[in-house]
């Protein structure tokens, strides 16, 4: 059984010798990983034992599979780089990618609204018969509702996807160790941007693209490469910084990033800044986070550098002994401050 009732990352809950509860906790802010630990997780499963993470780990006949689903409510429905089609299919794909898992199938239910165009309805499908194509997953079962005009803005998306779990080992929060080093994929920021862009028709001196792509291939690489992973997380709803406290708050650990490390392309940090929003905390639908043993950190770059969705790739930070379950940054000018997960969203109805 699994189910995911908010929007964002998720966590595994055991109930039971081969199944999970999955429930979504990330992204959204404080108030909605309050509302999971709150009321989802009491009543689905035992808060006690979760442990937070992008899918859940089943065992069925001796397979290891990860399970995932998510529901996309992104607006507008077209964005430069993408559209809430491309949007539904690399996420869960990269949600499975997360648990060290293979996606193999992928399950799609529409909610339409009545009168919205064939034509855009067609240019979302056809968007995701290629993002599936070009994950290398099979859409094998589906669901339409139609719901009354003004009650559905366009068309609502969910999936929900299986796959084959390749790494022997656990990767999951729960694994991260202290003397880890933090792994970024690339520069961040770009989903965000280029959707609040769309939505309110602003005009930037360059065109900001979002960065959804699917992250099998790195992910993979690494695996096949025999590179020790603890934790792998897509940084969606809530960037780097709640992807980050999420983590350090549910090991008990201390991370800390290096501002100056994080790529940000200066479109985007000036867009940021015009609209007041911190990048660290703007969607990405392409980049993710890796906690890798320090000894792994060159093999490990230099395996994702191979990879072009990841080309980029940097160490932006480590995992330290002391003062535990908090994110810390080092700015550019050398001072520190604590980074927190903000108590709602900076950019609703973004994924």
């Amino acid at each position: 059984m699994a189910t995911d009732l908010a929007p964002g990352g998720t966590c595994a809950v055991p109930i039971g010798d081969h199944a999970h509860v999955l429930l979504a906790h990330g992204g959204g802010g404080r108030l909605t990983n309050q509302l999971i630990d709150g009321l989802f997780l009491p009543a689905f499963g035992n808060p006690s034992s979760h442990a937070h993470h992008d899918g859940a780990h089943l065992n069925l006949g001796g397979a290891r599979l990860a399970f995932s689903t998510d529901s996309y409510v992104v607006r507008p429905m077209f964005f430069p780089g993408g559209d809430i089609g491309t949007l539904a299919i690399n996420g869960t794909v990269n949600d499975l990618a997360m648990c060290g898992a293979r996606p193999q199938f992928l399950s799609v239910g529409f909610v339409i609204e009545e009168g919205l165009p064939m034509d855009s309805l067609r240019r979302i499908v056809s968007s995701m018969q290629a993002a599936a194509l070009a994950a290398g997953v099979t859409i094998v079962t589906g669901d339409t509702k139609v719901v009354d005009r003004g009650k559905g803005d366009g068309v609502y998306v969910n999936t929900a996807g299986v796959g084959l779990i390749e790494y022997d080992g656990l990767i999951a929060p729960a694994s991260v160790q202290r003397g880890d080093v933090v792994l970024l994929s690339g520069d961040i920021g770009r989903h965000g941007m280029a959707v609040m862009a769309a939505r309110e028709g602003l005009q930037f001196e360059s065109d900001i693209e979002s960065d959804c792509a699917p992250l099998v291939e790195p992910v993979l690489e690494l695996i096949e490469s025999g590179v020790t992973i603890h934790c792998l997380r897509d940084l969606t709803r809530g960037g780097v910084a709640s992807a980050t406290v999420e983590i350090a708050e549910s090991t008990g650990l201390h991370i800390r990033m290096n501002e100056h490390a994080i790529p940000i392309r200066e479109d985007v940090r000036g867009a940021c800044e015009i609209l007041g929003f911190d990048p660290l905390y703007v969607a990405n639908e392409g980049r993710f986070i890796a906690f890798v043993p320090e000894a792994e950190v060159g093999r490990a770059l230099d395996i994702l550098r191979r990879c072009p969705v990841s080309r980029e790739a940097v160490a932006i930070g480590a995992v330290l002994e002391t003062q535990g379950g908090l994110v810390t940054l080092k700015s550019r000018i050398g001072a520190t401050r604590v980074v927190d997960m903000l108590s709602g969203e900076q950019l609703p109805r973004i994924c």
